[in-house]
């Protein structure tokens, strides 16, 4: 399985390690300790305290150091069960084997629980969670499961953005378009409590909700239907390659502060630059997440 990179996995050992000393709010939270307790160098370990600094779980003083902006108690969701945790693993493990090309042709509940060392009824679970997200469907004749049609490769990945740069941006210029006072509030809200800690604290299938349906509320503000269904597909078939990006959530506090900024332009009435915004967001995702240059 693919693993986050070194400053994602710091900052969530970092984390772990505050909560479980109980640090309490303004606690200074020094280098020197964290390379000490973590066994690591001091020089990833300040590339890891900077990210928390980014989405505020630390503050940085210039010339004091670094503080904790809550007590460490509330850096934590609610624990799964171990039956959870076991299912919540399978799904991903799953999902990274289909996407890395590992997992191929139809298969049974039978096959997962073998695979996966899931128990009947937690295939079953996990099964049923991934039908209902439509990444997997029944055969016809209901015997054994196959994936439902889902991005799977780079390429696919690239032409998936280019889709949205041209879908997307078209959205916001539509003569229909209105926003819609609740759900701009509503976003703003959760794209600020990913700046506050959840960029790190939420799991993927949460996080990856919190950014789909935040593009989808632009496009249901247009008034066209036919963009919004385009939109939505689009979020269905790269679901499970989305997932794999956010191993590395280094780059994802700029991404929130876009969205933050987009909202602004939009509220503001300035919808041709908000349209030339999203358009550059866009293709700025494209480019990291494919490894493809962004269009100059």
């Amino acid at each position: 399985m693919p693993r986050p990179n070194l400053t994602t996995s710091l900052a969530t050992r970092l984390v772990d390690l505050m909560r479980r000393g109980g640090l309490p709010e303004g606690a200074h939270v020094t280098e020197q300790w964290v390379a000490d307790e973590l066994e690591v160098s001091r020089t990833p370990v300040r590339k890891a305290m900077l990210f928390l600094t980014e989405v505020g779980i630390l503050e940085r003083v210039p010339n004091r150091g670094f503080y904790l902006t809550r007590d460490a108690s509330a850096l934590s969701r609610p624990d799964l069960s171990e039956a959870e945790d076991i299912e919540e693993s399978a799904y991903f493990e799953i999902a990274d084997d289909y996407v890395g090309g590992r997992f191929t042709g139809s298969f049974t509940a039978a096959d997962i629980g073998r695979r996966y060392r899931l128990t009947a009824r937690q295939a079953d679970r996990v099964l049923s969670r991934m039908e209902g997200e439509d990444l997997v469907r029944r055969r016809t004749g209901g015997r054994g499961w196959e994936f439902q049609h889902v991005m799977a490769t780079v390429e696919a990945h690239d032409q998936s953005y280019r889709f949205r740069m041209i879908v997307e941006p078209a959205a916001l210029l539509e003569p229909g378009f209105t926003v819609d006072a609740a759900a701009f509030a509503r976003h703003r809200q959760q794209q600020e409590a990913l700046l506050r800690g959840d960029i790190l604290l939420l799991p993927r299938a949460e996080l990856f909700q919190v950014n789909a349906s935040f593009h989808e509320m632009l496009a249901g503000c247009s008034g066209n239907q036919f963009l919004l269904d385009a939109v939505r597909r689009q979020n269905r078939l790269r679901r499970l390659i989305e997932y794999r990006h956010q191993l590395d959530r280094s780059r994802l506090a700029n991404q929130a502060r876009e969205h933050l900024r987009l909202l602004d332009l939009v509220e503001r009435g300035d919808l041709k630059e908000a349209s030339a915004f999203l358009g550059r967001h866009l293709d700025k995702a494209r480019s990291i997440k494919t490894g493809i240059d962004a269009e100059s």
